[in-house]
């Protein structure tokens, strides 16, 4: 009889229940252990905390274990004050102490930095601090429907696509960090079935919803959302995909900036959310850049004109340039509305060839930078060309900003300033602003 090789059956630990001693967080905020010499990652654990887990996935090079039972705590270990966070996606350092979320974050970026060989003492600057709560202005609530037709509002579990229903939301400003209740009682009212994708929530002073409509809105539903509309005073949009209307007359989003300055923006627009910190971090921008009346600016990843606006009013001249010409058309009327006119606005694919373009021609002083995740690689590629002295680096993500930064070193930079921006507080999400000089 031929025997026929078998390899062994990789030895399944799913499911089963170990004690372990956490050794250190992970750039997502997760508790790191180890067994049988693979890393364990568990949500919410702290290090030097022995809890014991339960191993729910085993790969080839990780597992991840779910806490049963936590023996002994961490001296930072705080209770969450959301009653939803065991659940909930939106937060992840809710149990960490608030005093040492910055050190997290600032070792966070140490250890991307480091990774890319980037061997510089950083030369870290004191963060811009947030409030630990009620600070985020703009969000999107999900809608979900079950088989019944039952609607769910609320945000994404963590690592699912299901919805946790909220009833309150402490990272949203005190205005609308109850609205999930009065919002519910509308959408359980509504006769179209399954007819609301999400709803955006908004809040300049005044709260404004966009409803995003998978069906055409009938009578009824209109009568229900204008009724919400009168009895909360709130500003209800509709949108239905091809456009956005209002129910009744529409009123101009706005915020403002420094010095009375004001930004008008649509519902669709990227805005910083953290009102507070973003006028902390435009105002130090300014500093840092040291700005002067005689200085030329380029803003790459301007936006609405957010740093751009500002910059106007202490220098000779700001260039700001941005991918989607929405934006440009109206960083350019948030230029005239505030009667500047030394700053210009152009559209173009910053991740493209733009060397070419007009613009470029122009000799800067001083540029900043402002991309969203993905950085700004490609952009550098080509900026390096014009050998700015200054140059400043608002990035919402360490990961890329590391990479990037590693870039400009091996181009001649060098690091003169870095600092924390917390702009999401509770969240494992850190913004960083870095200056480079030649």
């Amino acid at each position: 009889m031929a025997n026929f090789y078998q390899a062994n059956k990789k030895k399944q630990i799913v499911g089963q229940i170990v004690d372990l001693k956490i050794e250190r967080l992970d750039l997502n905020g997760c508790g790191v252990a180890r067994l049988n010499d693979k890393p364990v990652f568990i949500d919410q654990a702290l290090p030097k905390e022995t809890v014991k887990v339960k191993i729910i996935e085993q790969k080839s090079k990780y597992l991840r274990g779910k806490i049963i039972e936590i023996a002994t705590a961490s001296k930072d270990r705080v209770s969450p004050l959301c009653k939803h966070y065991r659940l909930c996606g939106g937060c992840d350092l809710q149990h960490l102490v608030f005093s040492e979320h910055l050190a997290f974050k600032q070792k966070k970026v140490a250890d991307l930095f480091q990774r890319n060989q980037i061997n510089q003492s950083l030369p870290w600057q004191n963060p811009i601090a947030s409030t630990p709560w009620h600070y985020r202005r703009k969000a999107r609530l999900g809608v979900q429907y079950d088989k019944q037709g039952h609607v769910t509002l609320g945000f994404r579990q963590k690592g699912t696509n299901q919805l946790t229903a909220i009833k309150q939301c402490h990272v949203l400003v005190e205005n609308i960090s109850s609205i999930f209740i009065a919002l519910k009682k509308v959408l359980d009212q509504l006769v179209t079935s399954r007819s609301v994708g999400h709803i955006e929530v908004i809040d300049t002073g005044k709260i404004t919803l966009v409803i995003r409509q998978m069906k055409k809105l009938n009578d009824t539903d209109k009568a229900l959302w204008q009724l919400a509309e009168k009895t909360h005073q709130w500003q209800v949009l509709i949108d239905e995909g091809e456009q956005v209307t209002a129910l009744t007359e529409k009123q101009p989003l706005k915020y403002k900036l420094l010095n009375e300055l004001e930004l008008t923006f649509n519902s669709q627009d990227f805005i910083q959310i953290n009102h507070q910190v973003n006028q902390q971090m435009v105002q130090q921008a300014m500093d840092w850049l040291s700005l002067t009346a005689t200085d030329v600016v380029l803003d790459l990843f301007c936006g609405l004109g957010n740093f751009s606006i500002s910059f106007a009013q202490k220098v000779k001249q700001v260039i700001g340039i941005e991918g989607i010409q929405s934006m440009v058309d109206r960083a350019a009327t948030n230029a005239i509305n505030n009667k500047l006119d030394n700053c210009q606005f152009y559209q173009a694919d910053l991740n493209a060839d733009w060397l070419s373009q007009a613009w470029a021609n122009i000799q800067f002083d001083k540029v900043l930078l402002d991309p969203a995740r993905a950085g700004a690689f490609e952009a550098l590629e080509q900026l390096v060309k014009f050998k700015v002295p200054c140059l400043l680096y608002v990035s919402c993500e360490p990961t890329t900003l590391a990479r990037d930064a590693k870039y400009l070193i091996s181009q001649g930079y060098k690091i003169e300033k870095i600092a924390l921006i917390e702009m999401f507080s509770q969240t494992k999400h850190v913004e960083t602003m870095v200056l480079f000089s030649r």
